[in-house]
This record gives structure tokens, C-alpha cells and sequence, in this order.
């Protein structure tokens, strides 16, 4: 079983979202399947009837994909309780969207609150997507350091912004920004033998200065959230530090809006802390694979079914 004293609990971000998340959760435990149902009843429509059917374009959009993945997770965490109890793990962080989930899993935010909190992230991250359109592009197998100064080179050169967004494990950057100041970082990178790129299928620069079109409104929604100590250490992703105050809590996530997520920082920082056992609790396992390319000697479990919680509960 998992020692709480050396276990971490991980909640995934976008991009980990596909149809049938969560259905058979549900199906085997009726603490999900209320979580489900609790979320549809928020939030006016059939959120379950779109994690487990689709369709994909719409479970694709922000502005539902949020709320869905967040409800994926909540779900998973109520299952995975019914077999270890109330257990709370040393640490719990989250991939950007997903330290919301780890909040409300720590008891940090209550789960309607959270839920509406991802649900107007969403929704206002797809209109500054609209207002202030750019876009994003992994880029694997080169430094971060190089990879910054790329990226400063070519903000000076075009006039617009572009940065490091996500730092998520060894040869594995994204950027984010203007498209002029994205194409330009690509052209640069492009001519290096040893790097891709995959310029990623969307409209909207997360985790850069053009989300400051609705920052205004996104700490609105933050100030008007109703927060808590959380009952572990929740590590954030801008400061990569514990966020143990509704105060530390609030400027975490408005921080977070526009800046990078620095995850293997965070990962990093989690092992110097003496965490073996990672568990990440929602949907796929985006983040386990992330966790393998920082330290391999580390544990991943991935809860997103009821085989998953079965042998965790029995290893």
C-alpha cells in the first residue's frame, strides 16, 4: 500500500480529455456517478453524457473540456477513496488547469466552487482566444535555456510576444504567444537537425501575456471563489512552492493565467522532498509518462478506472 508520508497525488491538465473518460467509473462506483450527476446539475447541461459520448469537437473546446476533466477528477478521487479511506497523501499538485483539482481534492475549494471556477476559466480563455488569437507548438529535444533566448530573439525581432509555456520534462518545451512572434521561433528552431516541432491544433496562447485580455475578469472570479487552507502541501505551478493560504492561493492562480507551468520543476521538487509514489487522478496518463522522462526510478499509478484503483488496493 501507499505511504502517505512519500506519495504525491498529480491532477492532469488539457489535453488529457477523450471520450468514455470517466464511464467506467461510474458504472463501479456510485460515489462517481454522483459526481457526475452533481455536475450536471451545476452546470445546466449533460457534462457526463459528453465525457462518455462526445462528440470530440465539442469535448475539445476549453470551455467544456475544463470542467470535464475536472469532474474526471474529482470522480476518480471519490473512487479511489472508497478503497483507501480519507488517505492524504504528503503533496498534491496539478498541470495547470488540473491545480484546481488538486485544490478542491485537498479540501482547499469546495467541488461546486471549483467546478465553476474551471467552467468560467473555460469560458473565458476561449474568448481571449477570439479577442487575442496565437497559438502553440511543442518543441522536443532541445534546452530550455537555448529555448528561451529563441524566444526572446524572436519577440524583439517580430514585435510580439512569444515564451516558454510549459517546461514539462526533459526535451519536452511548449511555447505560446503571438503567431507572427510563434512562426518566427519555429523557422529558427526548425533549422536544428535534432529538434521537432508540432504546432499544436489551437487558437489560444494559455500560459502567455495574451491572456491578459481577460485577466480582469478571471481574478473576479477568483476573488469571488470561497477558499481554504488545504489539508497537504498543493505545490503551484508559478512559484513552484507550497500554496498554503486562500491569499497564496488567489495570486497562484491568477499568476498562472500568463505564466509558464513548470512542471518538471515541480516534479523536481517533489522528489527532493522524498516522494516515491506518484498518483495521478483523472483522466489518461499524460502526466505518469511526463513523470518517467524526469526520474525513472520514481512510481507512477494512473486511477482513471476501476482496474487501475483494484490494484492499486491490492499492491
Amino acid at each position: 500500500m501507499l505511504n502517505p508520508d512519500t506519495t504525491a497525488f498529480v491532477f492532469p491538465g488539457q489535453g488529457s480529455q477523450h471520450i468514455g473518460m470517466g464511464h467506467d467509473l461510474a458504472i463501479h462506483y456510485p460515489e462517481a456517478k454522483k459526481i457526475f450527476a452533481e455536475a450536471n446539475k451545476i452546470l445546466g447541461f449533460n457534462l457526463s453524457g459528453l465525457c462518455w459520448e462526445g462528440p470530440k469537437d465539442e469535448l475539445d473546446d476549453t470551455y467544456n473540456t475544463q470542467p470535464a476533466l475536472y469532474t474526471c477528477s474529482m470522480a476518480a478521487l471519490t473512487s479511489l477513496r472508497r478503497t483507501t479511506g480519507e488517505f492524504v497523501p504528503a503533496f498534491a499538485a496539478g498541470h495547470s488547469l488540473g491545480e484546481i483539482s488538486a485544490l478542491a481534492a485537498m479540501g482547499a475549494i469546495s467541488f461546486e466552487h471549483g467546478l465553476n471556477l474551471v467552467r468560467e476559466r473555460g469560458r473565458l480563455m476561449k474568448i481571449a482566444g477570439e479577442n487575442k488569437p496565437g497559438g502553440m507548438a511543442a518543441i522536443l529535444r532541445m534546452g530550455s535555456i537555448k529555448l528561451v533566448q529563441i524566444c526572446k530573439q524572436s519577440s524583439k525581432e517580430t514585435g510580439h510576444h512569444v515564451q516558454v509555456a510549459n517546461d514539462n520534462c526533459p526535451g519536452q518545451l511548449v511555447i505560446s504567444g503571438d503567431n507572427m512572434a510563434l512562426d518566427r521561433v519555429i523557422d529558427l528552431v526548425i533549422n536544428n537537425e535534432s529538434c521537432k516541432v508540432i504546432r499544436l491544433p489551437i487558437s489560444i496562447a494559455a500560459h502567455s501575456p495574451l491572456m491578459n485580455y481577460i485577466s480582469d475578469d478571471y481574478k473576479s472570479a477568483v476573488d469571488s471563489s470561497i477558499f481554504y487552507r488545504p489539508n497537504t502541501a498543493v505545490v503551484g505551478n508559478v512559484g513552484v512552492t507550497n500554496i498554503d493560504t486562500p491569499d497564496k492561493i488567489r495570486k497562484e492562480l491568477c499568476a498562472q493565467l500568463t505564466a509558464p507551468v513548470r512542471w518538471r520543476e515541480t516534479i523536481e521538487y517533489l522528489l527532493a522532498k522524498g516522494v516515491t509514489d506518484f498518483v495521478e487522478i483523472g483522466s489518461g496518463k499524460v502526466l505518469t509518462g511526463l513523470l518517467h522522462r524526469i526520474d525513472r526510478t520514481t512510481c507512477g499509478h494512473v486511477i482513471d478506472n476501476n482496474n487501475a484503483i483494484v490494484t492499486l488496493s491490492s499492491s
